[in-house]
């Protein structure tokens, strides 16, 4: 089992990565798919692939399976990050992570709020 300061460190160091970063900030707005994603980071789609294997993992990301006019299936990615925020205490280093909700979730969440 890891540690909260392992998962912290860990966390810390997918978010020191260039192509990380830019794949958060690039997803915001717009699922995009890996050769998107490559292209954009200017590395070859196994860097990128397993850069979104690890966003994946930490909950940084969404996966969506898209089909387009030809018949073939590909996945986009989007991000949920909001916000991280790092406070140095007595104890070490702790990391905060603001996640977006996702949208099937927020509808969940909000017609079972309305339906009471």
């Amino acid at each position: 089992m890891q540690s909260a300061g392992d998962a912290d460190e860990e966390l810390l160091t997918l978010l020191d990565d260039e192509n990380a970063r830019t794949i958060l900030v690039v997803t915001r707005e717009q699922a995009r798919s890996v050769d998107s994603l490559s292209d954009r980071c200017g590395a070859d789609d196994s860097t990128i692939y397993r850069l979104v294997d690890r966003l994946l993992e930490r909950e940084l990301l969404t996966e969506h399976q898209e089909l387009d006019p030809d018949g073939n299936h590909y996945k986009t990615y989007a991000a949920r990050l909001e916000r991280v925020e790092i406070q140095f205490t007595d104890d070490g280093v702790r990391i905060e992570v603001d996640r977006r909700e996702p949208p099937a979730d927020r509808f969940t969440r909000l017609y079972e709020e309305f339906t009471g």
